[in-house]
């Protein structure tokens, strides 16, 4: 902006200056000057026309499509675990970093997270209503799928994926507080130590898994850009190749001495029939294994766009639908009827079968068709913060 002349001479002036040059094209592989980013300079929006709304990250949406496909193949290897050594491995490297890496984007992007209305509007649309839907959802299939006529419909014990939503509004209503205190991921940490050794915590919401996996979480809250841009190093990616080949010759050795049930963190030492001390040892061992192999993981995801980038906006329909299919195939015996499924072919079968199941339940179709379940406006449910309604009011004005 020039500022306008302050004496008479300078208005005079003004009058007879120059006229500036006609514009030009610009040339060839030359950029045009970009256009005023000032709200002044804007040109208005009209009533029909959206505002630009907030370009996605494609980095990030590659990792959770990524994540929820080894997500979905970690639960269709379950049923080979027991009658294949190789798959047993597999399995415990992919659950050593699949649902870390998924926690720890998820509280990345909750670092805004406040109390502020629509916040809390868009975690009662987007987190527990999905778990209230989908809580239901999976007790009535139980019920008729495995001949459970009795199995209880109950908000507060999550039945099989749905702790996930439970854990992560707990998670997401926490982060003011550990945005807050001095030293948050030392005492998330403390928390999923105590949480390790404690059997009589219950299974009420899953808070075994809720504390368990809250060091991620917390992590994810404390995460900036550079930090994922270290990881994304050329030297990071060429060396997470013996990382990874290290983890999985440990799998390998590992597998028939421990259980896998360690990494699932909804159980404490004692249950698990082991001794209390053990509990705070496989709790932090696993913290760290599960941070290497997650930033191992991390230096693979592409940075471009995807033919699956698009994928990555619904992840959470992939994650919540293919359990249906999963828990399915157990009830009505699919792997034992068809014995070749525990073949090395009939594995690769089941793990193809797994990653184009979930990509297609993760399609715009598939979310446009099932929004009203998983992301409701529910306009009508909601008063209008005062607040809001005077932002609202001054924009149009």
């Amino acid at each position: 902006m020039f500022h306008a002349a302050t004496t008479p001479e300078g208005a005079v002036r003004s009058q007879h200056r120059t006229p500036l040059p006609p514009t030009r094209e610009p040339a060839s592989g030359v950029p045009s000057p970009r256009p005023p980013q000032s709200a002044q300079d804007r040109p208005p929006t009209t009533a029909g026309e959206k505002k630009p709304g907030k370009q996605r990250d494609a980095f990030f949406d590659n990792a959770k499509y990524l994540a929820i496909v080894l997500v979905a193949m970690g639960h269709s290897w379950e049923p080979l675990t027991d009658g294949s050594r190789a798959a047993e491995a597999l399995y415990m490297v992919v659950y050593t970093f699949h649902m870390p890496a998924f926690i720890v984007i998820s509280g990345y992007f909750s670092r805004s997270f406040d109390m502020r209305p629509d916040r809390l509007r868009r975690l009662m649309t987007g987190v527990v209503v999905p778990y209230v839907v989908f809580e239901v959802a999976y007790s009535l299939f139980k019920r008729w799928a495995d001949d459970s006529p009795d199995h209880p419909i109950s908000l507060l014990d999550p039945w099989y994926l749905t702790w996930f939503l439970i854990a992560l509004f707990v998670w997401r209503m926490t982060t003011p507080l550990w945005k807050m205190i001095r030293w948050p991921i030392p005492v998330a940490l403390g928390i999923a130590v105590l949480a390790s050794v404690s059997p009589d915590i219950g299974d009420d919401l899953d808070m075994q898994r809720v504390l368990q996996f809250l060091p991620f979480f917390v992590i994810g809250l404390f995460l900036r850009p550079e930090h994922f841009q270290l990881v994304r190093r050329r030297e990071v990616r060429i060396l997470s190749v013996p990382v990874f080949a290290a983890a999985v010759a440990l799998a390998y050795w590992a597998a028939p001495r421990m259980t896998s049930s360690w990494f699932y963190h909804r159980d404490s030492a004692q249950e698990l029939g082991a001794p209390w001390w053990s509990g705070v040892v496989m709790t932090l061992a696993l913290l760290a294994c599960s941070l290497v192999l997650t930033a191992c993981f991390l230096s693979w995801v592409p940075r471009r766009h995807m033919w699956f980038t698009v994928l990555g906006a619904g992840t959470l329909y992939g994650y919540l639908l293919h359990g249906f299919l999963t828990k399915g195939s157990n009830f009505w015996g699919w792997f034992d009827t068809y014995a070749w499924l525990h073949t090395p072919l009939g594995q690769i079968f089941v793990t193809v079968v797994a990653a184009v199941v979930v990509t297609l339940l993760c399609t715009p179709p598939v979310q446009r068709a099932l929004r009203f379940a998983m992301e409701p406006k529910m306009t009508w449910a909601f008063k209008r913060d005062a607040a809001e309604v005077a932002r609202e009011r001054s924009k149009a004005g």
